[in-house]
């Protein structure tokens, strides 16, 4: 199927939350905290401006706790009496011009008495925080299996690494915007770009204390989203929501590409400490894995962020004794959040790199380690899920291997780098895995439900939440259905996401729109086929059967209904960190080929090889662009993308300075998909859009390493870093 969503994005003719036309609209903008941390002391508004015609809101405008819903309610709407991150929300502007309220946030000042900051997550708790009676952890996580330290003392290698991955901007094509307005009926309306609607109504409910149908939430087409616009739309949907109430009029804030890259939430950097003991065979006998991720300010999504990353961190390997803990501190920075991949690509980086240097070690070809470690059916893992999926994860190795020219570009490599002056060449591995769905009970305490509703003309009409963001849900979903019923998908519709309209399906996040709710929609294709007393009509006959149903029960339609089930034999102990994390797993295999230019110590990607299995695939196109753009995402956190800091706050907030990739970085990347139908997930299907994002940062570093012989543990490796990798080994 063409991607029907493509052809309005390729004309321009997709509205966006900046194209809806809102009549007699305000603008509205946020003055911002200019302290890493201290006690707001005073906010003066310059006698200068006529602020008459401006709406002013403050933390004493706030009609319910001042506090946006998360995980925990910790992050208030608008600091009142302290700041803890520069670009901190303080106080909400409204006015008609745009130009004249820019110039009047200059003209708001706000003085803050600074208290000492902490800005490095890798360093202690401070004596100061200690004398308080509390230390920086946000949160504390464990995974044990077998005995590790009793494996340790008979081991015949020991291997130590440290590794780290930077912070990364989400850098969604469309900036972050919302509308907000009360209509006729009193109730509080937003719209606008987001991946989880259901979230947005959590936070109004709760701030606001209003019930749900005293607020509604709509989506509007998203451009972009990887995470960025999962939890931070809650904040931007407040702010406009509290305008909107007290201007008595719409308000629109569309951010500004500096504004959003200066206040909203980034990948979560991260610091692992890897300690692996092996046999003299190269197999694994423990591991133990120290995980430290920077949280930012507040909370936000960072308990599951850590938890999905210590879930993953030990690799798709089976060992018998393995000790993982985890941390999330407290830092002055931008609060980190939702980023694609969920912790796992930090992890994986730290574990993949590590099997290279596992390798090294002991004299093993770092494909070897891999063929012999990797998960058979049978086999559990860290958190002693077993594995029996039918997949042949060793023949994906050997087919990534194989198709990349894995041992040959490694013998043509060694003669190209003894004999050009000026250049390196080098290629690098990395395996791994992705938990597809939410982690352990997650999908069970969402309950998502789907709707497949007959209209009286005959025709369908698909509701769920679940958000389209530039990955081709429609088209998916459009497929998923129109196949199920053997209808003509032009007799279709998907509707907007709107928590009027459509119930909560779960959110567009973790790897499940297709897998989880796609396959909830075909359950409620069977439900409407029962309700109009049609089981196995198809096509015109399933049309003919809900026009005669509805021509039977007048004012209704049939609503065919689908609530998450979980797979049989999936138990998972929350507290104990043992049992099944997911209901099923994707596995890859990445090959890089880099080449590192000597005078300007830039590493480029010459080619790229993924292998996948991700279930069945749907839709091929959709699915080959997925990975593609998973690996230049990747490409960017592994080279280019260097969140620099100042007093914690994000000192290269603008495209000019940010680096990431452009069409002259990509190389061709060769996607092949290996299928292995996954019976529970729609069609078959597995959840695949965060896979792409794990392995090729450690391909590509494991590719430098090899090429200059040295290794390169921390990312991003800009050309300075790359730099100092080769200037420190030159003169240690």
């Amino acid at each position: 199927m063409l991607r029907i969503e493509g052809l309005a994005k390729l004309t321009g003719a997709e509205r966006y939350v900046d194209d809806e036309p809102i009549g007699d609209a305000l603008w509205g903008m946020t003055v911002r905290s200019n302290a890493a941390r201290g006690v707001i002391r005073s906010i003066e508004f310059d006698p200068a401006v006529d602020w008459s015609g401006f709406t002013i809101v403050t933390p004493d405008d706030l009609p319910g706790p001042n506090a946006v819903h998360h995980i925990e309610c910790d992050q208030p709407i608008l600091a009142a009496t302290e700041t803890r991150h520069i670009g901190e929300a303080l106080v909400l502007l409204a006015h008609e011009d745009r130009d004249t309220l820019r110039d009047a946030v200059r003209r708001v000042r706000v003085k803050i008495d600074p208290l000492p900051p902490a800005l490095d997550f890798r360093e202690p708790p401070t004596a100061e925080q200690v004398q308080r009676g509390r230390d920086n952890v946000f949160t504390e996580l464990c995974i044990d299996k077998g005995d590790v330290d009793a494996a340790f003392e008979g081991a015949a290698h020991i291997v130590e690494g440290v590794y780290e991955t930077g912070a990364q901007e989400h850098l969604y094509i469309e900036p972050q915007g919302m509308i907000a307005w009360v209509d006729d009926a009193g109730v509080v309306c937003c719209k606008g770009s987001m991946q989880c609607p259901y979230y947005v109504v959590a936070a109004l409910t709760h701030a606001l204390e209003r019930t749900p149908d005293r607020v509604r939430v709509i989506q509007t087409p998203t451009g972009g989203g990887f995470g960025g616009k999962e939890d931070y739309p809650s904040v931007l949907a407040l702010h406009a929501a509290l305008l909107a109430m007290k201007a008595n009029r719409p308000v629109r804030i569309i951010y500004d590409r500096d504004e959003d890259m200066l206040a909203t939430t980034k990948r979560h950097p991260c610091l692992t400490r890897h300690r692996t003991a092996v046999d003299a065979n190269g197999k694994l006998l423990a591991q133990d894995i120290d995980v430290v991720m920077d949280g930012g300010a507040y909370l936000t999504l960072s308990p599951v962020v850590l938890s999905r990353g210590i879930i993953h961190g030990a690799g798709p390997y089976a060992c018998p004794n393995v000790r993982i803990r985890g941390r999330a501190v407290l830092t002055n920075t931008t609060p980190f959040g939702a980023f694609r991949g969920f912790g796992a690509p930090q992890t994986h980086f730290a574990n993949e790199r590590h099997m290279d240097a596992v390798a090294g070690a002991i004299g093993m070809d770092p494909v070897e380690i891999r063929r012999i470690n990797i998960i058979r059916d049978g086999d559990s893992t860290a958190t002693g899920q077993v594995i029996n999926d039918g997949t042949d994860r060793v023949a994906i190795l050997d087919s990534a291997i194989e198709r990349s020219r894995y041992h040959d570009l490694l013998r043509e490599h060694e003669s190209f780098n003894a004999t050009s002056p000026d250049k390196r060449r080098g290629v690098g591995l990395a395996f791994f895995h992705h938990g597809a769905g939410f982690t352990g009970a997650g999908e069970v305490y969402l309950s998502s439900i789907v709707h497949v509703v007959g209209r009286p003309d005959g025709s369908v009409e698909v509701r769920a939440a679940s958000t389209e963001m530039g990955q081709g849900k429609e088209t998916v979903f459009t497929q998923i259905v129109s196949s199920r019923l053997g209808i003509d998908p032009a007799r279709m519709t998907i509707a907007t996401p709107d928590s009027a309209r459509v119930p909560d399906s779960g959110p567009t996040v973790a790897s499940r729109t297709t897998m989880v709710v796609g396959r909830l929609l075909e359950r409620a294709c069977d439900d409407l086929r029962t309700i109009i007393g049609a089981e196995n009509a198809q096509g015109d006959a399933l049309h003919t059967a809900i026009s005669r149903w509805c021509e039977s029960n007048p004012g209704a339609e049939p609503v065919g209904q689908a609530q998450y089930q979980p797979p049989p034999g999936v138990h998972w102990d929350d507290k104990t960190y043992k049992g099944d994390a997911y209901g099923t797993y994707t596995w890859a295999a990445y090959i890089a080929d880099i080449e590192i230019d000597l005078r300007t110590f830039t590493a480029s990607v010459r080619a790229f090889t993924a292998v996948q299995e991700v279930g069945a695939v749907v839709n091929p196109t959709l699915a080959s662009g997925q990975v593609q753009g998973g690996v230049v995402q990747a490409i960017g956190w592994a080279l280019m993308e260097d969140c620099l800091w100042q007093d914690g706050a994000m000192a290269n907030s603008q495209l000019t300075n940010y680096i990431i990739p452009t069409s002259d970085d990509v190389p061709h990347i060769d996607v092949v998909f290996v299928e292995n139908p996954y019976e529970y997930g729609g069609k078959g299907s597995k959840g695949l859009g965060e896979l792409p994002m794990d392995g090729p940062a450690p391909a590509i570093a494991n590719a430098i390493s090899n090429a200059l012989r040295l290794d390169a543990n921390r990312i991003p490796l800009t050309p300075e870093r790359i730099f100092s990798l080769i200037n420190n080994a030159q003169t240690a």
